[in-house]
């Protein structure tokens, strides 16, 4: 996935009120921009971290430009969660996600009940999976964890998935690690209890949990390898 045209690196100031950012330009400027964000950022929005910015021509945003990745603990950090979808969707279109056989089709946005929509619907060899992607910008140790803040969304969502696997369906959850630093993913426990508990149950209902690790550059980011999802983040496999 190529980034806008139209980008800029600069220092990051400040991220806060979740979707604004100040961030300083190699001449000097000072800009505000949009954070394509609604997590903690925790481990990528340190003040002082270089940045990318992209610019909008949409003439009716308030803010033009939109923070893209951060530089923190040696790698470049992608936190626009607008882009993870359209990742995910290219690693599948090009044959990197091999999890699920053939794909015939991809539907995005797909309601599977009232007021509750899924990322993908993909009709396979291997019959109809349901495929709720999530974005993961925070590591440590050698470990990427999701969430970074409590997610009663991404809850609600495993809930949704086990039902769909009851009806006799394939469903799945893929951890899109926009770093990389990680050589494993996990649900974040200590950042969100609840979830990681799901995420267990989920898996033993026959949900599957699966992680892919993008190689972010200021220029592009490109989904590039699988990684083990683990239930537990100190083992291994």
């Amino acid at each position: 996935m190529l980034l806008p045209a139209r980008c800029q690196t600069g220092t990051l100031l400040k991220r806060y009120k979740r979707f604004l950012a100040d961030v300083r330009l190699e001449d000097g400027q000072v800009l505000t921009v949009h954070c394509p964000n609604s997590g903690s950022m925790r481990g990528c929005s340190t003040p002082g971290s270089p940045v990318v910015i992209s610019h909008s021509d949409n003439i009716r945003r308030k803010y033009a430009w939109s923070l893209e990745m951060v530089f923190e603990q040696g790698v470049w950090i992608g936190i626009h969660t607008g882009r993870t979808n359209g990742l995910v969707r290219e690693g599948l279109e090009q044959g990197v996600i091999t999890d699920f056989g053939r794909i015939h089709s991809i539907v995005p946005e797909v309601v599977v009940s009232a007021g509750s929509r899924l990322d993908f619907r993909l009709e396979t060899d291997q019959g109809t999976v349901f495929l709720e992607v999530k974005n993961c910008s925070l590591a440590e140790q050698g470990v990427a964890f999701f969430p970074d803040a409590v997610t009663t969304r991404g809850t609600r969502h495993l809930h949704e998935l086990v039902r769909l696997v009851e009806e006799g369906n394939t469903a799945a959850v893929l951890f899109c690690v926009q770093r990389g630093d990680a050589d494993r993913c996990t649900a974040a426990a200590a950042v969100d209890p609840v979830y990681a508990e799901t995420v267990a149950w989920a898996a033993k209902q026959g949900v599957r949990f699966l992680a892919y690790q993008a190689d972010v550059q200021p220029q592009e980011i490109v989904l590039q390898r699988q990684l083990p999802f683990v239930l537990d983040p100190d083992m291994r496999t």
